[in-house]
């Protein structure tokens, strides 16, 4: 569901709900010239009414009443230019948070990343941009905020030597942690992350924090997973447990919508 509420006049208005109409009619550029782009600030006010009100207008519908209802036909007809794939454009509304530097920074990277690991229908590409938006805070953070320093010893990941813990913490949009899977990371790219520096590189190279999370969603069968759209498998996989499944649920949610699915 893109909106919980209506928007427009007399609608509910919920702030969220009235960012994510602006963002539909600015997506929807042609049925709305000349009119200027709306501020996308979640705020209803007149700018916003009458630009539901004319694309409702100029895209045929017969009583137009400057208000959008969930599973209404203005809501369809606002979907139906989407693309159905991921723009620049798309990223920034699937993931509001991020500023549009943070997006500019990992698109080509990201874009790149699901075409070579056959993240390519409309579902899949939502069940992965739904959970990397999750891990890193709508793209905020490539590295683990904590030390890594809960991490000593564990030699389930591999870390059998001092000042593991730390040294391979959790990097990437989908947190690659522990000296086994850095190894493992390393072998398949060809290269080192395990000596002086390397590790860091996970986190401070878009190319990387982006593959890294492809790597680990192909290993573990997640496009499968994701043609089932089963996000608490999907989770599950990922987290271990079912942490943060309200929020990735949400977020699948929200980039279902601007996916067009």
């Amino acid at each position: 569901m893109c909106i919980s509420g209506s928007v427009g006049k007399g609608g509910v208005n919920h702030q969220s709900d009235v960012k994510t109409i602006q963002i539909l009619l600015n997506l929807n550029t042609d049925p709305l010239t000349p009119l200027a782009p709306l501020q996308e600030d979640g705020k209803i006010g007149a700018k916003t009414i009458l630009a539901i009100e004319e694309f409702q207008r100029r895209t045929g519908m017969s009583a137009p009443d400057g208000r959008v209802d969930p599973g209404g036909g203005t809501l369809k007809k606002l979907r139906e230019a989407l693309p159905r794939t991921v723009t620049e454009e798309i990223l920034q509304a699937i993931m509001p948070g991020a500023k549009p530097l943070v997006v500019r920074h990992y698109f080509t990277a990201l874009v790149t990343s699901m075409a070579a690991y056959q993240i390519n229908t409309p579902l899949r590409m939502a069940h992965f941009l739904a959970q990397i938006g999750h891990e890193s805070g709508d793209l905020r953070y490539s590295e683990e905020i904590a030390s890594g320093e809960n991490y000593e010893g564990r030699r389930n990941l591999g870390n059998t030597e001092p000042g593991d813990g730390r040294k391979f913490k959790g990097r990437g949009l989908i947190q690659l942690t522990g000296r086994a899977n850095y190894t493992a990371y390393g072998k398949y790219k060809g290269r080192d992350f395990l000596e002086g520096n390397n590790p860091r590189l996970i986190a401070t190279d878009p190319s990387l924090a982006v593959d890294v999370a492809g790597w680990f969603w192909s290993e573990h069968g997640l496009n499968v997973v994701s043609d089932t759209d089963n996000v608490k498998a999907v989770t599950k996989i990922i987290n271990g447990g079912y942490n943060g499944l309200d929020d990735r649920t949400a977020r699948l949610a929200r980039a279902k919508c601007f996916l067009a699915l």
